[in-house]
């Protein structure tokens, strides 16, 4: 897992459109969350298009994913694109970002 992490993270950090990218684990769980920020729609697509192509037979021979949430607003081409994950779609109700 940890080999696979460290390749995602030095591959996303070549993406200029995400602007926050983190792993969390409960260990006592085995529960591993990922946190994901972009800058827009077309940085979403990028970054699933890398994955697609470089981890995501790797990801997917790792972790079992049981659930997936976007948080703000999604275009139809992302939501077509995470379709196969069925995620929950969260809009945006107010806060802010710094």
């Amino acid at each position: 897992m940890r080999v696979l992490m460290d390749d995602m993270i030095a591959s996303t950090r070549q993406e200029p459109g995400c602007i926050d990218y983190g792993w969390f684990i409960n260990e006592a769980e085995g529960v591993v969350h990922i946190n994901e920020t972009y800058t827009d729609a077309a940085a979403v697509m990028v970054h699933l298009g890398n994955f697609g192509s470089k981890f995501a037979e790797r990801f997917m021979g790792v972790f079992s994913p049981e659930g997936f949430t976007v948080f703000g607003p999604a275009s139809a081409e992302v939501k077509s694109a995470l379709a196969a994950f069925t995620p929950t779609y969260m809009a945006t109700l107010g806060g802010f970002r710094r």
